[in-house]
């Protein structure tokens, strides 16, 4: 398998002189990769004074803030600091970046070349922003429907699908210097829960897994991928044939030596740098106390340690690990040796603060260009999927259904900074094609009589700590007891899902469904054009939008 942290002479050289010089607590510093999601002075110092090998910008509305943050951090760091992100696209990002489909969203496109273009917009604009480092592409198949988490962060539940964009994905944006991370080992998607929330299982066979996550993860380690994400996930079956017994076959692979060392690392071979998921979520916190956790997450093979509700402690009890022989020195070192290794790799201990991120002025020319914004229309546009119409209600046409009534739920999402989440793009455009709309009232649900058509409107992506997927009739319709009236038969009914694809499965006698997954302003404009014949359905979906049940189909 290739070593995608291969360097030459002169960066193996730095890697040296570097490990040689750093002091116990400094390579412990290196360990970690700690947050940033205020882009203040104040935030930028503190994170100054930890030396960590790492951070991860979250999303932040003002550029020039996020600018301004950005070269603190690159110019503070006495050994170049890796800057990494959730760069997945939909509502989870910059509003100031080229608004562009989830990765669910990507691959309902079903056109290779166009999620190359995508990416390589992505990559473009990251490297534009300062970022060395995606925590993309999820490689998770998004089998149980009512995961929460997976859906439209994923490619799908084919494996040929999501190995297919994954792989072009990988190759466009390091190509472009920005380093790709497959997440999350060993796999998520089978699971219906959150490992936000708790230890989560991947309950599939060692054969099933190989067949597999095991043959994605193997072709993208093939292919030169730099990082994956070791995630809050079991492999129980796994655990059971290498003879482990009881609770530990449920141990999440962040801390499991067997699943990060002998199968990620001796079976499929992976060279590049092991990141652990976040140390700060249930799955992890529910599994081990703080103080045994730390240490573990190295001394189980994972080489970087992601975020920490206080990282002074967290380095403390790293430190107390290894002094007491859970950690041992030369796990220490194999671990700093492979950050700064990938640091090399990525040149950054030869670029200036200059070379990693621009003026204002040039960052802003670097986003939101035309051929990026075109680029992001065709992929809305075509991502645009028509499910079921079996009541033939498509195309709209103001002259049989102009009296509109609206009933949303625009979700929310976890990641604050993210763009803001409205539907007025699509009530705009809808009446520009002359359909009358007003929103559901509660006292005065629409007839027959008053209304001719009654559109549900559902922005919810996939995003942590929902829990699980489901239609939420009781807040839609203003209570419990309205959450049991229904419409449809009455009055001809259209469900538009800009994000999760499954919402059917509560809504079992909707004639219509049309999936768009998410709810950017360019989404929301591209699909009312294909509702009104104004440009045909080409979405294909990703997944089986009927959830494997014959009833959804009628």
């Amino acid at each position: 398998m290739p070593d995608p942290l291969a360097l030459d002479a002169a960066g193996r050289a730095w890697v040296d002189r570097t490990l040689a010089g750093l002091s116990t607590e400094a390579a412990i510093a290196q360990l970690f990769v700690l947050s940033s999601r205020e882009d203040t002075l104040e935030e930028g110092a503190a994170l100054a004074a930890l030396r960590p090998g790492g951070i991860h910008r979250f999303p932040a509305r003002d550029l020039g803030e996020a600018v301004a943050a950005t070269r603190r951090m690159i110019e503070s760091a006495d050994i170049p600091v890796l800057l990494s992100g959730d760069i997945e696209g939909g509502t989870a990002s910059y509003p100031f970046t080229t608004a562009l489909p989830n990765q669910m969203g990507i691959a309902a496109c079903d056109d290779l070349a166009l999620s190359a273009a995508v990416a390589e917009v992505i990559a473009r604009e990251s490297r534009a922003l300062g970022y060395d480092w995606s925590f993309t592409p999820v490689v998770d198949l998004n089998v149980a429907f009512r995961n929460a988490v997976v859906g439209t962060r994923s490619y799908g539940s084919d494996v040929d699908r999501v190995l297919a964009q994954a792989r072009t994905y990988v190759r466009v944006v390091q190509a472009h210097g920005l380093a790709a991370t497959a997440k999350h080992w060993p796999g998520d998607g089978i699971d219906d829960r959150d490992q936000h929330l708790t230890t989560t299982v991947n309950p599939m066979s060692p054969g099933a897994w190989a067949d597999s996550f095991g043959r994605i993860f193997r072709q993208l380690i093939a292919d030169g991928v730099m990082t994956i994400m070791s995630a809050h996930i079991a492999l129980p079956a796994y655990a059971a044939q290498a003879g482990v017994e009881g609770r530990e076959r449920f141990a999440p692979a962040t801390v499991s030596h067997l699943l990060n060392q002998r199968l990620l690392r001796e079976e499929l071979g992976f060279r590049g740098l092991i990141v652990s998921d976040a140390t700060v979520m249930g799955g992890l916190t529910s599994w081990l106390d703080r103080r045994e956790t730390v240490p573990a997450v190295i001394a189980g093979g994972c080489d970087m340690f992601l975020f920490s509700r206080d990282a002074a402690s967290d380095m403390a009890l790293m430190l107390d690990g290894l002094r007491e022989g859970r950690l041992s020195e030369a796990r220490l070192e194999e671990a700093v040796r492979r950050v700064l290794s990938f640091k090399a790799a990525l040149g950054l201990h030869r670029r200036t603060p200059d070379e990693r991120i621009g003026s204002l002025d040039d960052v802003a020319a670097a986003l939101r260009t035309e051929r990026h914004r075109e680029i992001a229309r065709v992929a809305c546009g075509q991502s645009v999927t028509r499910v079921k119409d079996t009541q033939h209600l498509l195309p709209l046409d103001p002259d049989r259904h102009r009296r509109v009534v609206v009933i949303a739920d625009a979700g929310w999402t976890f990641f604050a900074g993210a763009v803001e989440r409205s539907f007025d793009p699509f009530f705009d455009a809808m009446r520009a094609h002359g359909f009358d709309l007003r929103h559901f009232d509660p006292e005065a649900p629409p007839t027959a009589a008053d209304t001719d058509l009654l559109i549900y409107l559902v922005g919810q992506e996939a995003t942590p700590s929902i829990g699980h997927i489901h239609l939420d009739f009781a807040r839609m319709h203003g209570g419990m007891r309205r959450a049991m009236m229904q419409f449809n038969r009455e009055i001809p009914t259209l469900l538009l899902s800009f994000g999760q694809p499954y919402y059917l499965r509560d809504a079992a006698n909707f004639a219509t469904l049309v999936n768009a997954y998410s709810s950017l302003d360019t989404v929301q404009r591209e699909a009312v054009a294909r509702l009104v014949d104004a440009a045909p359905f080409e979405g294909v979906s990703p997944v089986d939008a009927f959830c494997g049940e014959e009833q959804l189909r009628w």
